[in-house]
């Protein structure tokens, strides 16, 4: 699809209405669902009181196939009747054939009031206020969002509002539960809105920029974990570290992903020994939604942030899905299955289990260098968690995670446990993780905006490794607690976040002979204040003061403005300081696929390493734009950052001989800036294009230098399409710079290098089918074919001192050719199935 054509396909737009029957806000949820979903239907809006669907439509629209959506849903329009199997599966409230006026209701009406979170996930609004129109007769929800009211006679007017959102109004002709779901108000005048959400959505409201990146996002690409589930997120660059392991890495802003902090539903996750290795534990299909920002966020989850957060919600007992099962398969010989269940146990108490199983077995060497394109895998991942909740302002979360991996690379005829193995380079690394978590929250039922919570989590990770004639072990054993009190002062324009907490980390780690021990215990105490007095103007400040046994006390300030001039116009500036101690093994894997000489330059024997803390400072400026063109919907973003560091811990490979690491001596900075452009060109049809600017610069000794292996320039395009009948399709392309290479002029001539890598192309297409409870899925990814042909110096010669497979800037693989298959069973589908029983 052309920019020519999109002006040609706004203006062919035609309105009509379409008597449908409906009886409820479940009703109108469902009927205009159906019409967004339907080809050709541009915007759509039911009457209850009108029993009428107001449609705007393009030349592609087909009624017949609108018509009999519809009806196989359960609602008669256009003249014609469901069956009545149809009808009957309908829940109670939805029935619209019912007795005359004249019958009177039941005693009593009951139902449960929500909102969409960002991960489009139903939380209960505590304390929304329910009442009949014109009458005195109303309640207020309780913890857990549900209501009782007395009944009035059919066609009564209930009205639902809650401070921040949008009220609703629902014609009630018939007792039964109703579940309304509130909009936040994003424009308090009394407009019309017409809003289809996108797949990855950006709230207008929070003073900090958060992208959240919805199921829908992940589905568009294969996403086997956490570092491939940013493929059409212009955002986040992924890659890997080497041309022997095939570890994954992702880039923030232009720097390493461990300057991200990653988070699993707001408590930490990967860090320290799972630095890189960690983005492989958590499976694609697992997450129910991600959350992005870059900059400066808050300080309530802790220091260690420095270009941005990334949080990762997973599937929770509270799941819509019942039961969910993904198959994947890949012509490179990767094999993998993904589940979820659930079960309801009772009122209070829910449980649900995620699986992961995959194996890479086949031995492939496409570039005839005698090593292995990727490592031979096996990889296992389980969680089991609870849920309780006991209806009077009380719930508690607990959780266990076991993840272990197997990853074997290196030459062809590698084999750990034969006795030549010394004969051949491999590696092989082995890892067992156990997480443990726990969530405990109370709400007063007397003051619902009064809240505690308490988060604590442990993990024991064991890692054993040998690279070549390296052996790297390591073993991580941690504990992390966080209080949050939350109130407000005098009105719920005045919010605070209050609380401690406490992170203890120990590591043992052994690279041949030398053993690298810390300790770290950092308590701290944090601030937090947001004001939200005014729709267009909102702060956000807070304070961290922390205790590090080795660094001693530090502060963390962290603020976050939004601007809201118009209702479609929001600037936002941050500013914030970050901190962390780095691991500087796990954190640079690429390291030991070379046989450079590896060198720690500390400068006191009581630090980490011998080496200072990372500080960097992150400043921050967005613009977010809506606006209509050619009658489409667009969606502007502008995002500039800088990152200053104070101290870095410099990975210096500027002598191909050897690796060091030392404080900077001199500067290090981080300077991005993406345009990127979201358009909605029709209900079948989304655009995203996108363009970013990195310029990062490190002092090695003496000399700032760009970072090498990063590339400044990345053009971004994504075309999502729904063709009809259950098929959707999805491409990506990317066009990445080039990039400075470390100086390799020490080699032989044989075993040097070009001092930048050229400019290529990455294309990436999926085509989905949905029928039934199943998707079906196929996909390319490097469409092009695009491979570096000799990614290892010193392939021919791999013991010899000249051997690196660490200087890689394009991928490994050639085209990869994947199929795979969801399969979901939905709490709506057991929902029906009851009524029909």
């Amino acid at each position: 699809m052309t920019l020519w054509l999109l002006p040609f396909l706004a203006h062919s737009q035609t309105r009509l209405s379409i008597p449908v029957s409906g009886a409820c806000g479940m009703c109108k949820e469902r009927i205009e669902g159906i019409a967004k979903s339907t080809i050709g239907i541009l915007k759509a809006k039911y009457s209850i009181e009108n029993q009428t669907l107001l449609l705007e439509v393009d030349p592609l629209f087909q009624k017949t196939e609108l018509n009999n959506a519809l009806l196989k849903a359960g609602h008669d329009n256009d003249g014609l009747v469901a069956t009545d199997d149809a009808y009957e599966a309908l829940h109670s409230c939805c029935k619209y054939r019912i007795a005359p006026e004249s019958n009177p209701f039941s005693v009593t009406l009951t139902g449960g009031v929500f909102e969409k979170s960002k991960t489009n996930e139903e939380i209960p609004l505590i304390g929304a206020t329910v009442f009949w129109e014109g009458s005195n007769d109303g309640t207020v929800t309780n913890t857990m969002g549900e209501f009782e009211i007395p009944a009035k006679r059919k066609g009564s007017n209930l009205i639902i509002s809650y401070v921040g959102y949008s009220p609703d109004t629902i014609l009630v002709n018939e007792t039964g539960y109703l579940k309304i779901v509130l909009e936040q108000n994003l424009v308090l005048d009394a407009v019309e809105i017409t809003h289809r959400k996108r797949t990855t959505e950006v709230s207008y409201l929070d003073p900090v920029k958060i992208q959240s990146i919805t199921q829908k996002e992940l589905l568009k690409a294969a996403c086997c974990n956490l570092a491939e589930s940013f493929d059409t997120t212009p955002a986040v660059d992924a890659s890997v570290t080497d041309a022997v392991t095939g570890t994954r890495k992702i880039e923030m802003l232009g720097l390493a992903g461990p300057y991200v902090q990653i988070t699993r539903e707001n408590m930490p996750d990967i860090r320290g020994l799972s630095a890189l290795y960690g983005l492989a534990y958590t499976p694609g299909p697992w997450a129910e939604g991600i959350q992005l920002n870059m900059g400066a966020g808050s300080v309530v989850n802790g220091f260690e942030s420095i270009t941005g957060q990334i949080n990762v919600e997973l599937r929770k007992p509270c799941h819509g899905d019942l039961f969910f099962l993904n198959g994947y398969a890949n012509q490179a010989g990767r094999f993998e299955f993904n589940s979820f269940s659930k079960n309801i146990l009772s009122e209070s108490w829910s449980t649900s289990n995620l699986m992961h199983v995959s194996t890479r077995a086949w031995r492939l060497d496409n570039n005839d260098d005698g090593f292995m394109d990727n490592p031979i895998t096996k990889q296992l991942g389980l969680i089991n968690r609870w849920k309780y909740t006991n209806g009077d302002g009380h719930e508690a979360q607990v959780g266990v995670k076991v993840s272990y991996l197997d990853n074997l690379g290196g030459q062809m005829d590698f084999h750990p446990n034969d006795v030549n193995r010394n004969k051949f380079w491999g590696s092989q690394v082995n890892t067992t993780r156990v997480e443990v978590w726990a969530k405990n929250g109370y709400v007063n039922m007397a003051k619902p905006y009064q809240t505690l919570g308490f988060q604590f989590s442990g993990v024991y990770h064991v890692q054993d490794g040998i690279f070549g004639l390296r052996t790297y072990d390591a073993t991580q054993k941690s504990l992390y607690f966080n209080s949050i009190y939350q109130d407000i002062i005098g009105n719920t324009d005045h919010q605070i976040r209050t609380g401690f907490s406490t992170q203890w980390d120990a590591y043992d780690e052994k690279l041949l002979d030398t053993v690298f021990k810390r300790n770290e215990i950092v308590p701290g105490v944090f601030g937090e204040y947001t004001y939200k007095g005014s729709e267009k103007f909102t702060f956000l400040a807070g304070l961290r003061v922390d205790y590090h046994n080795n660094f001693g006390f530090f502060v963390t300030p962290r603020m976050n403005v939004r601007f809201a001039p118009t209702e479609t116009t929001v600037f936002r500036v941050s500013v914030g300081r970050g901190q962390r101690t780095a691991s500087i093994f796990s954190e640079n894997a690429g390291i030991f696929a070379t046989s450079r000489n590896i060198m720690v330059r500390g400068t006191s024997s009581d630090k980490p390493y011998g080496l200072n803390p990372e500080i960097a400072w992150n400043y921050g400026f967005s613009l977010t734009q809506e606006f209509n063109l050619w009658g489409m919907n667009w969606v502007f973003a502008l995002d500039a950052n800088r990152v200053d560091f104070v101290n870095q811990i410099v990975v210096d490979m500027e002598n191909p001989r050897e690796i060091v690491f030392y404080n900077l001596t001199g500067q290090s900075f981080a300077n991005s800036i993406q345009g990127q452009f979201d358009i909605q060109v029709t209900r079948w049809l989304d655009v995203r294009l996108a363009y970013r600017y990195n310029d990062v610069r490190t002092s090695y000794g003496e000399t700032l230098l760009r970072r090498p292996l990063n590339s400044p320039h990345r053009a971004f395009a994504n075309i999502a399409v729904k063709l009809g009948k259950g098929w959707k399709w999805d491409y990506t392309l990317n066009r990445m710079s080039e990039s400075r290479l470390p100086s390799t002029e020490n080699n032989l001539p044989a075993y040097r290098i070009e001092k930048e890598s050229p400019v290529y192309f990455l294309s990436n297409t999926q085509i989905n089918k949905e029928h039934g409870r199943f998707e079906y899925y196929v996909g390319v990814e490097n469409l092009f074919d695009f491979h570096l042909n000799k990614p290892i110096i010193a392939a021919d010669m791999p013991f010899s001192p000249y051997f690196d497979g660490s200087l890689v800037w394009g991928p490994i693989m050639g085209r990869n050719i994947y199929v795979g298959f969801r399969y979901n069973i939905t709490e709506d589908e057991k929902t029906k199935n009851n009524h029909k029983h």
